[in-house]
């Protein structure tokens, strides 16, 4: 069994310490066990946990029920609350809006990186379940698609690791410690913590598990992350193909085991395939397979055309282990002599800022919200949309490459009130700046997007 580190509180105001235990950012792709399981969304190795969770909300950290992860603990007193949702929507704290002042600012005297602890509430959440069918007897991970700012996760009374950025996700390993009933899910949720120093975009301020939370199950070979590189040769006919893939594989299964894959038109006709064995792989079980397109069509906002790669991982005994379905489109983007080409024209943009929003359920959005966003869009004739001010739902990015909406992708990075207070610049507080102490938080926020948006041809880079 892995030794695992003790929380700390003092992490919630040290820019160093911005993640603990939480695996490597990857690309937001889905799997299924076999073709046929496919369904629309996500398959049988996976299992939400939205819904009602227990809630007890405290003005201050020295106020919560500091031992609310132990399994014996008596929960009895605890509210409801609906996850995917913010606390102060729900009826906790206090709904705030700035923009180039942080939300303390006259409130409290502080420097960064330090929080306010007399106005930094906490929520404690608390979430009972069963394994579902799909995912027993295979490695179980979590995933919070967003948290607002910070929190520290345990399950059944044993920590797991710590986060912070609100608006990529956060997967963690729970493995060596689900159990097929009676899990007790635990997650503690502050208010403020040294990157809300970073996180000071012109909106609402909330705070909560605004986003899902699912499991979800690895089989026995499965592609943690892939990267489909599709673009165009200067003739702009010709397609080139990169498919990068990283395997991890349970113990046991290491070797014999290969992958297939297949792209195919809008007609399901093959463009190109290929295969790997394991013994193609290196010791970190990432590989490259390359290959050219004859005329490739074109994806753009005019006509947003789709390609569908297809993935199979087979075990060592033959087996299909997983199966892969991921849209890809192809298209050429550049600057040349201070003008944007795509596919070799002046691309011309006419587009808008979007925020996530629900006029009740604030950036706890819904399918149907992005949908009718969506719809929106196109009845006037839109083609581009920047997510202010950080990266959006994963829906949202394959809802442009289907409708051809060019993504301007923003990562959850603005710290304008460090550096201006009432008009007047005041270096002294700046950050990031060039302090080596916020370094690798700033670059980790820049990684995140990248890992999990790489994959969609409607981000533009």
């Amino acid at each position: 069994m892995k030794e695992r580190m003790l929380p700390d509180l003092k992490w919630l105001e040290d820019p160093q310490v911005f993640q603990v235990g939480r695996l490597e950012a990857h690309s937001d792709h889905v799997w299924f066990e076999t073709k046929e399981e496919q369904d629309g969304g996500k398959g049988g190795m996976f299992q939400s946990l939205n819904g009602e969770w227990k809630f007890r909300w405290s003005p201050c950290p020295s106020e919560r029920p500091v031992r609310f992860y132990e399994e014996d603990f008596d929960d009895s007193g605890f509210d409801r609350i609906q996850v995917p949702g913010h606390m102060e929507l729900q009826g906790y704290g206090q709904i705030q809006y700035t923009n180039t002042l942080y939300p303390w600012d006259g409130g409290a005297d502080i420097r960064p990186p330090a929080v306010d602890w007399d106005h930094n509430y906490v929520g404690s959440y608390i979430k009972e379940f069963d394994l579902e069918e799909g995912l027993l007897g295979k490695r179980v991970c979590i995933s919070f698609q967003g948290v607002e700012p910070a929190c520290f996760v345990w399950l059944n009374g044993a920590f797991v690791g710590y986060t912070e950025d609100s608006f990529t996700p956060a997967d963690f390993d729970l493995t060596d410690r689900i159990r097929e009933k009676g899990n007790r899910l635990c997650v503690e949720v502050y208010r403020r913590c040294s990157a809300s120093w970073l996180e000071d975009q012109d909106f609402f301020r909330f705070s909560g598990i605004f986003r899902d939370v699912y499991l979800y199950a690895k089989p026995r070979v499965h592609v943690e992350d892939l990267w489909v590189q599709a673009g165009l040769k200067e003739d702009l006919r010709t397609g080139t193909f990169c498919l990068k893939v990283k395997i991890s594989v349970e113990k046991g299964w290491e070797k014999g085991w290969g992958l297939r894959w297949e792209l195919k038109d809008r007609a399901g006709e093959t463009a190109a395939c290929g295969e790997y064995e394991s013994a193609c792989f290196g010791p970190d079980r990432q590989e490259a397979s390359r290959t050219e397109i004859r005329e490739v069509n074109r994806w753009s906002s005019c006509d947003p055309y789709l390609y569908k790669l297809e993935i199979t991982v087979l075990d060592c005994e033959g087996r299909i282990a997983e199966w892969i379905p991921c849209p890809v489109g192809f298209r050429r983007f550049e600057i040349k002599e201070g003008q944007m080409l795509l596919n070799g024209k002046r691309l011309f943009i006419k587009g808008v800022n979007r925020h996530e929003w629900n006029p009740v359920r604030g950036r706890a959005v819904t399918e149907q919200d992005m949908r009718r966003d969506m719809e929106i869009l196109r009845k006037n004739h839109i083609n581009a949309v920047r997510t202010s001010h950080y990266p959006n739902q994963s829906l949202w990015y394959r809802l442009c490459d289907e409708n051809g909406i060019y993504v301007m992708d923003e990562t959850n990075l603005e710290t304008h009130g460090s550096w201006q207070k009432l008009g007047i610049c005041e270096p002294s507080w700046n950050v990031p700046g060039s302090l080596p102490q916020w370094k690798e938080c700033v670059l980790d926020r820049a990684r995140s997007m990248l890992e999990r948006d790489k994959n969609h041809p409607s981000v533009l880079w």
